[in-house]
């Protein structure tokens, strides 16, 4: 519009007013029930833009119900102040004034833009509000082929095929430490960016930002006590002494002193702050004191390695590669529905011919293709009064196939959090599946063949407590099992054997 309100109080109430407008909005968009995938995620999209939007429009009624400058206390006192009817008059003419310069200006009601909104998502007609791949399938499966590749590369990495690599990427901490180097770090970086990327694109509603805090508090507390999984107690040691606070350099007063140190632990020293760490050990006390009491701008700039990130930050290489494990867990565990599909997808896609693979690429994404006949079907009641699982199609399966796969037998895993599995074959599957690992995870037991069959929460305790028992009875007890002879020829346990020499009797 040409004319713009200058007046606080009307820019409050339209604040206001769009306020109410797009709360209204968005609680229309719940209400309505998405009929696909497509359009479930869409519409989860346009309520995410919508709440942003309410933010704005919160942020600036806050400043100016603030009033730092203190304009809306100048523009109520001159409403209300002895000359209100000359304030009146003043701001009648200049509406007046306005549509004597632009007559027949047509003004767009407010309600308008939530109509177009609704048609165009929201967005210019050139835009989408969100893009996946056609593995995605719009946010139902994953598409990890080119981390797979990745993955396959590094050295010394066993080999999988796609499907293991779905079902186990999560699996870093079976992975030896010695292998745990720079390209191994880039392909957790990449890993997290990819499954973070999707989660934000399928899951806009969800906060994935304060999870991912939770993490990292949680992660602080395993790595200082070394129970981070796959990550030792001396691990976190030998990454410690990486830190900079390893060599206090007020407890020195020359290079020469400085050099008692070490060799090795002054290069770690030099390492972690980014500075040069070749040389002899004279050089490598001389360039560290070098920076005792001075200000990190001051210091010599030919010191700094090359190249060097960690001149600016000093990073521990160990304890990163740790947080970015511990976030990839969490990732899988949001994910671990999307994986269990994906699973399915590739192995169902495996299963099929060259031929019926053929005619897919004819027909186009055949995704987009089933979801337009779902829509035009949608109204169509299915009619199932036995509750039978639905099949590729959307339709019932038939009953003697629902008794031959024992899907009528329902187990329950308290291990799993009372998780309901339908058939004996998805039951024995799941021990070896995310969710009941996950559990055992959080119970402190891991997850191994002697706990197969288990799901009450009381029988893995007792088990776990039974089997720790018996590696403890197994044990070589030196005082017990350690033998000794004396003079005479007597053999007895190191424990009599010492007690009949303190009391002198040998």
């Amino acid at each position: 519009a040409h004319f713009k309100m200058d007046t606080v109080l009307e820019q409050q109430r339209l604040l206001h007013e769009e306020l109410e407008r797009v709360q209204r909005a968005a609680a229309n968009q719940l209400v309505e029930s998405a009929k696909t995938q497509r359009e479930k995620v869409r519409q989860e999209h346009r309520v995410n833009k919508m709440c942003e939007r309410i933010q704005e429009c919160s942020s600036q009624l806050k400043d100016f119900y603030v009033d730092l400058d203190g304009s809306r206390k100048r523009e109520l006192a001159a409403l209300s102040g002895p000359d209100e009817f000359s304030e009146f008059y003043k701001r009648l003419k200049s509406i007046r004034d306005h549509h004597r310069r632009y007559p027949g200006e047509v003004t767009e009601p407010m309600k308008v833009e939530y109509v177009d909104a609704d048609v165009n998502d929201g967005l210019p007609a050139s835009n989408t509000l969100v893009e996946f791949s056609g593995e995605e399938g719009y946010g139902r499966y994953l598409d990890l082929h080119n981390l797979f590749d990745m993955f396959i590369n590094l050295k010394g990495i066993e080999k999988l095929d796609y499907v293991d690599f779905v079902v186990k990427f999560d699996r870093l901490f079976d992975i030896p430490k010695g292998l745990k180097t720079r390209q191994y770090r880039k392909y957790l970086q990449a890993l997290l960016d990819y499954l973070s990327s999707f989660y934000r694109r399928a899951k806009p509603l969800r906060n994935l930002d304060a999870d991912l805090e939770k993490v990292e508090r949680e992660f602080e507390t395993q790595w200082q006590e070394g129970t981070f999984p796959g990550w030792s107690r001396e691990d976190v040691k030998d990454a410690d002494m990486t830190n900079t606070e390893s060599v206090n350099l007020n407890e020195f007063k020359s290079a020469k002193e400085l050099e008692s140190v070490g060799l090795e632990r002054l290069k770690n020293a030099l390492q972690s702050l980014g500075l040069k760490c070749g040389g002899t050990i004279e050089q490598r006390a001389a360039r560290l004191f070098g920076t005792k009491g001075k200000a990190k701008e001051s210091w010599d700039k030919s010191i700094f390695a090359k190249n060097s990130k960690s001149s600016k930050n000093p990073v521990n290489d160990s304890k990163a590669v740790a947080l970015l494990e511990a976030r990839i867990y969490r990732m899988a565990e949001l994910l671990g529905e999307t994986r269990n599909l994906t699973k399915e997808n590739v192995e169902r896609k495996q299963a099929r011919t060259a031929e019926e693979l053929e005619e897919e690429e004819e027909d186009g994404a055949i995704d987009e293709v089933s979801e337009e006949e779902d829509e035009d079907s949608d109204n169509e009641l299915i009619y199932n009064p036995k509750g039978l699982p639905l099949g590729w199609d959307g339709k019932p399966i038939p009953y003697w196939l629902y008794k031959l796969h024992g899907l009528n037998i329902r187990y329950d895993c308290e291990i799993c959090g009372n998780f309901t599995y339908r058939g004996p074959k998805q039951f024995q599957l799941h021990f070896n599946e995310w969710r009941h690992a996950h559990g055992m995870r959080c119970l402190g037991i891991p997850n191994t063949q002697h706990f197969y069959g288990v799901t009450k929460i009381a029988d893995a305790k007792a088990l776990w407590d039974k089997l720790k028992n018996k590696k403890d009875i197994q044990l070589f007890k030196a005082a017990d099992e350690e033998e000794y002879e004396d003079s005479q020829g007597n053999v007895v346990n190191k424990k009599t054997y010492e007690d009949l020499k303190r009391q002198g009797l040998l």
